[in-house]
């Protein structure tokens, strides 16, 4: 199955096997401390008494929720996720490439970098992600460094240069 097939009504999200094992780290986590660290913070704030009044219980339901919901993320990305290995260094664009552009006409010095995935997983060193259902993910995807890429964004066509495109190195 590829990237932009279905399974089970939703896409599949394409991971490298040590992104895969650091989801799955992380859902451990958040299911087995973190949940308790939570339950004793509730707890705690319990009782302390009234708690229409009590910021520390409230703070704690909702770090609760957030909690909760990222469990729930996360369980579902590790559903869908199809493990792949990183990505030949051939200057093709596909996921798993850290991808430099620019717009036609802009200076090199202009130019801006994402990595391209199929999936919210975001690395620690703040690069932007784009997945390849993304208006500029899907136009560029397969194709070259050197290539010159036309896509729609919001009713304008917007034209790109694709200067580089490396595998990503956590």
């Amino acid at each position: 199955m590829t990237q932009t097939e279905q399974a089970g009504g939703q896409n599949t999200v394409w991971l490298t096997q040590d992104a895969f094992d650091k989801l799955q780290s992380e859902l451990d986590h958040l299911k087995g401390t973190r949940r308790q660290e939570i339950v004793a913070e509730i707890s705690a704030a319990r009782d302390e008494g009234d708690l229409k009044e009590n910021g520390g219980y409230h703070a704690a339901r909702e770090e609760q929720g957030k909690n909760e919901a990222r469990i729930a993320q996360l369980e579902d990305m590790i559903r869908r996720a199809e493990i792949g290995e990183t990505p030949p260094d051939d200057g093709v664009v596909e996921p798993g490439m850290v991808v430099t552009y620019k717009f036609e006409g802009d200076d090199d010095d202009e130019a801006e970098t994402f990595l391209l995935l199929g999936s919210r997983e975001a690395p620690s060193d703040g690069l932007t992600v784009y997945t390849p259902e993304a208006p500029l993910g899907a136009a560029i995807n397969g194709k070259s460094k050197g290539d010159t890429v036309s896509y729609e964004v919001n009713g304008r066509t917007q034209t790109v240069i694709i200067l580089d495109a490396k595998p990503f190195q956590s």
